[in-house]
């Protein structure tokens, strides 16, 4: 491209004229600078997808917002219709890159994950599953760099061009706890970065943890401060930097003290989920936005890790700034499935539907866990509403489904991965 014709087009960028990049069509199959909620990236060395930033609030118009509204629905629609899959799904997010009013039909047209069953943008990593059936997911452990990655799928792709990365998490020990800082990006697990979406932080025995959420997990505003800005190891943060810590959720592994063989029991209290949610008729706060814009802009995904470069941290210790969340009325109380004993075998089973191939302490089922007079049905009480466990060598399978989000489900499975040595 002639310098001239360069300089031009960034001028127009700048002024609002000029929305669709020259090169790469700009079309609904076109990508486009940014979407709202999510990017759709590659990197050169690993082509596997993620998130790499979310819109923001001001979005350029171009040539494209002319078409009839009624027309442009029917082409989202269609496409919405088409692509259910990963990494078609792209396209999708490419309607919403064009400029405002597409972006503003696209999110008409696209469904949370309850109402669908399908996860588009980030913010439905916050939002609950659907109610039938459970969004299938899988965990790669990477010790090397005590990394996590979850990807949407039934497993592992023999090609990893394929694998759809939802989130990423770092195990970081310290002396009196365990942190697992929890990110849209493999390579950037800084608190002051855009990226961070919330952590899991244990006690020292490893048998409580915490889950905090970087904004409440409702669009009701809760804050602890009234700052506009706040200082990360000595350096100014941008208020688009979420400031405050809110604690949704609390795990609790039971201790050992016979230090009998047998499964870990856990429970977990969802604080920001009412129990009264799955009574019939109930429901779920979900979050539409995220209240924090990111700055969109291109990353490369998490083959930077395995390249060498070290992901950025900051001290998440020094991070007092929390809000815990309430809800109207009791929390939900998850408690893992009982096993039975199967005596040929001579170990615990549980029915994981084919899920599960490998034996390992870290498996678990979560159920909820309500007395008679909540008058949640027995098959309601019976349903399976997270499933984790073993299918290969630091390969894990994550079912889940409402009224859990990826984001919830993802940090409780982060809590088998620390190191128990009171409740084994």
């Amino acid at each position: 491209m002639p310098l001239k014709s360069l300089v031009r087009e960034l001028k127009e960028m700048r002024d609002g004229m000029g929305s669709t990049p020259r090169r790469g069509g700009g079309g609904v199959g076109g990508g486009a600078p940014a979407t709202e909620g999510m990017m759709y990236g590659h990197s050169r060395g690993d082509a596997r997808h993620q998130w790499s930033g979310r819109l923001e609030p001001e979005q350029q118009q171009g040539r494209w917002a002319n078409l009839p509204p009624e027309l442009l629905l029917d082409v989202i629609r269609r496409v919405e219709e088409s692509e259910v899959l990963w990494p078609a799904r792209r396209h999708v997010l490419a309607c919403a890159a064009v400029c405002r009013s597409w972006r503003d039909i696209t999110k008409e047209v696209v469904k949370t994950p309850e109402q669908c069953g399908r996860i588009t943008f980030p913010i439905s990593l916050k939002q609950p599953g659907p109610r039938d059936t459970p969004i299938q997911c899988f965990i790669r452990r990477e010790r090397a760099t005590s990394t996590f990655l979850l990807f949407l799928g039934l497993s592992p792709s023999l090609q990893g061009q394929n694998d759809k990365l939802l989130l990423a998490a770092r195990k970081i020990r310290r002396a009196t706890s365990t942190d697992f800082v929890i990110s849209l990006t493999a390579d950037d697990f800084s608190r002051a970065s855009s990226s961070y979406i919330g952590k899991v932080r244990s006690n020292f025995l490893g048998t409580k943890f915490t889950v905090y959420d970087s904004q409440p997990p409702h669009d009701a505003a809760m804050s602890s401060s009234n700052r506009s800005t706040r200082r990360i190891h000595s350096k100014q943060v941008s208020p688009r930097v979420p400031a405050v810590n809110y604690g949704i959720a609390s795990i609790s592994y039971e201790l050992n003290v016979l230090r009998t063989r047998g499964p870990r029991r856990i429970q977990c209290t969802m604080r920001s989920i009412p129990i009264s949610s799955i009574q019939e008729g109930g429901s779920v706060p979900t979050p539409t936005s995220f209240l924090h814009p990111i700055i969109s802009q291109r990353v490369c995904c998490s083959l930077a890790v395995a390249k060498g470069k070290q992901p950025a941290i900051d001290d998440v210790s020094s991070t007092p700034a929390s809000a815990p969340v309430r809800t109207n009325g009791e929390p939900l109380v998850l408690k893992n499935k009982a096993p039975r004993w199967h005596e040929q075998l001579q170990c615990w089973c549980l029915n994981f539907r084919g899920r599960v191939t490998v034996a390992s302490v870290k498996n678990f089922q979560l159920v909820a866990a309500v007395v008679p007079s909540y008058g949640v049905s027995p098959e309601e009480q019976e349903k399976v509403i997270l499933q984790f466990g073993k299918i290969g060598k630091d390969i894990f399978t994550m079912d889940y489904r409402y009224p859990l989000s990826a984001f919830q489900a993802f940090a409780i499975c982060l809590t088998s991965f620390d190191t128990k040595p009171a409740c084994e």
